[in-house]
């Protein structure tokens, strides 16, 4: 069973983490003073849209991942408005 100890000891020590209930942890913007979480570069997300994707599970060749890996940070969107461009030129 999972104790419910303070995660910090008297000395100011961490205890093993693994013994200690994880509904005790807080999110960091409640417990760490605003001028650090800014020093952090540290910024909350906002209220959550509705989704408008799904998420799925496809089998491509590797060459082809690769390829579109390569093109850097947001190639799933890129792949995304490619398909999206063939289906609306009627080529799928």
């Amino acid at each position: 069973m999972v104790s419910r100890l303070p995660v910090i000891d008297d000395d100011g020590e961490v205890g093993d983490l693994s013994e200690v209930d994880p509904s005790l942890f807080k999110p960091a913007h409640e417990v760490l003073p605003r001028q650090l979480q800014e020093t952090l570069g540290m910024r909350r997300r906002g209220p959550q849209k509705s989704p408008t994707k799904v998420a799925t599970t496809i089998r491509i060749d590797a060459d082809v991942l690769e390829a579109l890996k390569a093109t850097g940070r947001g190639w799933q969107t890129r792949a995304n408005d490619l398909l999206r461009a063939d289906i609306e030129a009627g080529r799928l």
